[in-house]
């Protein structure tokens, strides 16, 4: 048995010790969550032998963050996820502090995840050096960590140490490596390339802070779209501005044109992806079907985690469709494949909501719901109007989602949402015509709004009581139609686990 076998085993074993010990309040039904314990980023997402796979960064030894590992799930449907073994676990001199955010390949037939093997140089863990790693496996569950590693071993300039989150692709003959790093206090991304994922050249600086971007620049991913080139990534440092940047870190992108031969991207301005409270360090994939298919982090570091007190934190959010529109902004919308979550529908129609403050309260409840809303603006005469979800019956926890029509402005707050963390969230919806359409995933301790068909995404994590499970309709100023409301209950993919 290799080391690093031995210290997966090991790792397994206290999983399982772990689980006798967790409580499942506010365990989600449909969403990716680590078995037990803490979870953040999305790892090494690929689609390999017709299976979908989705590692994340886990820690099995304690619900708050601590040496990485890999956890590992994986799915043919990218709904019913199946557990499987632990893919990396710290047991080499270059990744002892951790095996930290990276990604995932097909090298002619053989599954080649890269990541960034992490080295703490004092205890205080304020020092750091940073190696960029690969590992192989031929059955998609067992991974060998290459001989070779560190594969990438000395930044291009001094970064202190911070360079990480490889995200590797093939363009032509050649393999292509973005990383996140820092220079002083400007982020950046560098750009590699390598023609055996072994040995690596430098090639530039792909994109870079002009001093308002943030210090750091965590998990880079660029891929095209609608014949135009995305860096994605996570700036951290972002000052507030307005409504935007209102989040400790930010995860975005800017659309332009890579040239491979100077390793430059020109690009336009950087844009917010989720304008909520918790989604961060997303990375995409494509799949066979040429679907750009993105995950996030769904939470925010340093933010209250309420499950930790019960054993567990971190999930991911669901799988989301990326699209490019012409006006070069990125819509996000929940993959197709999610339908088959559905169990029970319900639908109504031609609902009008009535009087100055005005509300109706739907005939149904969930903790796990899919809802979607069409609201008519042709006659509104008022000033707003929303959904409450996850509504107490003594009206003292709900979450509010509010459409402002004269600023175009949607509105989150959580306030009134339970435990953890209140505030407010707002943005902009662009919108064309006279119809807003507000689409809801619901599952127990998360909510994800998708406006107007992925023009406006909001992603947020509520505590409220179990019992919480009302839906209201409301206006301000006005009566307005609902030309529609459409509501399935969800399955629950996790079951008695």
């Amino acid at each position: 048995m290799s080391k690093h076998t031995k210290h997966i085993y090991e790792a397994e074993r206290r999983v399982q010790q772990a689980k006798e010990k967790m409580n499942s309040t506010y365990r989600l039904a449909y969403h990716i969550m680590a078995p037990v314990n803490w979870m953040n980023d999305p790892n090494g997402l690929i689609q390999w032998n017709g299976e979908y796979h989705v590692f994340y960064q886990f820690h099995p030894d304690s619900p708050k963050w601590g040496p990485m590992h890999w956890g590992h799930v994986k799915s043919k449907d990218l709904v019913y996820w199946e557990r499987v073994p632990i893919a990396l676990a710290p047991s080499e001199w270059y990744d002892e502090g951790g095996c930290f955010s990276g990604s995932a390949v097909n090298d002619q037939g053989v599954l080649t995840l890269i990541y960034t093997g992490n080295v703490w140089l004092n205890e205080e863990q304020t020092e750091l050096k940073q190696y960029q790693c690969i590992a192989t496996s031929k059955d998609g569950i067992h991974f060998a960590k290459d001989p070779t590693n560190p594969v990438l071993s000395e930044p291009p300039f001094d970064c202190q140490g911070h360079i990480r989150d490889p995200k590797v692709w093939k363009h032509g003959d050649e393999w292509y490596m973005v990383l996140g790093t820092r220079e002083g206090n400007n982020g950046k991304v560098v750009l590699y390339k390598s023609n055996d994922l072994r040995h690596w050249e430098y090639v530039n600086i792909v994109a870079q802070s002009d001093g308002s971007l943030g210090y750091m620049w965590e998990c880079p991913d660029v891929f095209r779209l609608n014949g135009k080139d995305i860096l994605l990534f996570s700036p951290q440092g972002i000052e507030p501005e307005g409504d935007r940047f209102q989040n400790l870190h930010q995860t975005g992108y800017v659309v332009g044109t890579l040239d491979y031969e100077t390793g430059k991207l020109a690009h336009g301005a950087f844009e917010e992806l989720d304008k909520g409270f918790d989604f961060y360090a997303a990375q995409t994939f494509e799949d066979e079907k040429g679907q750009r298919i993105l995950f996030g982090w769904m939470d925010m570091w340093e933010s209250q985690m309420p499950t930790q007190q019960h054993g567990w934190a971190g999930a991911l959010t669901i799988p989301r469709l990326l699209e490019l529109t012409d006006d070069e902004k990125l819509l996000m919308k929940p993959v197709p494949e999610l339908q088959l979550l559905r169990e029970e529908h319900v639908k109504l129609e031609s609902i009008s909501v009535k009087g100055e403050d005005g509300t109706y309260t739907l005939p149904w409840k969930g903790d796990r719901l899919e809802l979607l809303i069409r609201f008519s603006l042709a006659n509104f005469q008022g000033n707003a109007f929303g959904v409450k979800v996850r509504c107490s019956g003594d009206g003292s926890e709900e979450t509010i989602f509010r459409y402002d029509v004269k600023d175009s402005i949607v509105t989150f707050d959580r306030n009134r949402s339970g435990k953890g963390e209140g505030g407010i969230r707002r943005a902009v919806l662009d919108r064309h015509g006279d119809v807003v359409t507000f689409h809801f995933f619901i599952d127990r301790s998360s909510v994800e709004l998708f406006v107007n068909d992925g023009q406006l995404v909001m992603t947020g994590r509520i505590y409220p009581s179990e019992t919480s499970q009302g839906i209201e309709l409301f206006t301000e100023g006005g009566d307005v139609t609902i030309l529609s409301i459409d509501a399935w209950t969800l399955k629950d993919i996790w079951g008695e686990e």
